[in-house]
């Protein structure tokens, strides 16, 4: 059986969101993203392959090495989906805002 990877549970790991984070400004090698953890560099691949499984991040083969960069299409994806509940959660902390500057304590 081959199980389809659930972008959405592969960034809720922090370190896969740490992974998208370093990978927003240059593309790099899986080395030197290793590079950037304390874990084992087995580890990192292992993030590395769930992201590329989900389409987060893109491989471009250089030579011997694999370069590793932030697929924007996908995460445009994420972000759209992601929109309507940031705006639900703001309106609603903009509501407890002002609820709790009209709050007057009784005394």
């Amino acid at each position: 059986m081959n199980l389809r990877r659930d972008v959405f549970q592969a960034i809720s790991d922090p370190t896969r969101r740490s992974i998208l984070l370093l990978l927003t400004t240059q593309t790099m090698t899986a080395g030197a993203i290793a590079s950037n953890f304390d874990t084992a560099r087995p580890t990192v691949s292992k993030h590395l392959q769930i992201l590329t499984e989900c389409d987060l991040l893109k491989q471009e083969q250089q030579g011997r090495e694999i370069h590793y960069q932030i697929n924007p299409e996908k995460m445009k994806e994420v972000a759209d989906f992601i929109e309507p509940f940031r705006q639900m959660w703001e309106d609603r902390f903009n509501k407890l805002e002002t609820l709790m500057q009209n709050y007057k304590p009784n005394k």
